[in-house]
């Protein structure tokens, strides 16, 4: 394993995005537990896009606009829906004494159709991980295989550090609805540059 590739996977992993906003919303509103589910959730919505790259899907969506272009203006209202969700729905962040959990089953689902939704995720892994692999190689299946569970490892580990640490913050906070309320409209606020960003793709 270089430290290139660890280099360059890391950078990519910690840079905030939407599976980064999700889990500090996890965090913050249901605690630490939440955060890694969320955590769990964002990571296996990284398969299906490792899965399209292995297989060459990801090529024709590389190649076509059109297909490129559905699947990410799904992406991009799916997190316009996440910020109007976020704002209207006052349960949607709410930090909780007692730590009422959420549907493990909700939160994990909601985490993979986050990472589903991010085209940029597929022409990522078909850009990133052909620069260390040599395609002629014998081996070069296992090798993207091997690479693609790194990167997604390292992906749970750095979101559950997120989480962690935003969920060690949330009991300063139960007692101030006002800075709960300003929280819940960071979020959708960052749902939505999100989604332009991804809109300009």
């Amino acid at each position: 394993m270089s430290i290139a590739f660890l280099a360059t996977a890391l950078i990519a992993v910690a840079t905030p995005g939407t599976g980064v906003v999700y889990t500090l919303s996890a965090a913050l509103s249901r605690g630490r537990r939440a955060s890694v589910v969320a955590a769990a959730g964002c990571t296996l919505g990284i398969v299906p896009h490792v899965v399209t790259t292995i297989t060459g899907l990801a090529a024709l969506l590389h190649a076509s606009a059109l297909a490129f272009q559905v699947l990410k203006y799904l992406g991009v209202g799916y997190l316009l829906w996440m910020a109007w969700a976020t704002l209207r729905d006052r349960e949607a962040i709410v930090v909780r004494a007692d730590g009422a959990p959420r549907s493990a089953v909700k939160v994990i689902v909601t985490g993979v159709l986050i990472n589903i939704l991010n085209p940029k995720l597929t022409v990522f892994f078909l850009a990133f991980l052909p620069q260390f692999v040599d395609a002629d190689a014998p081996g070069a299946l296992p090798r993207m295989l091997e690479l693609s569970g790194v990167f997604m490892l390292l992906t749970f580990v750095v979101f559950v550090a997120y989480g962690v640490l935003a969920a060690a913050v949330r009991t300063h906070v139960l007692s101030r609805p006002r800075v709960m309320a300003w929280i819940r409209r960071v979020f959708a606020v960052s749902f939505v540059a999100l989604g332009a960003r991804l809109a300009l793709t």
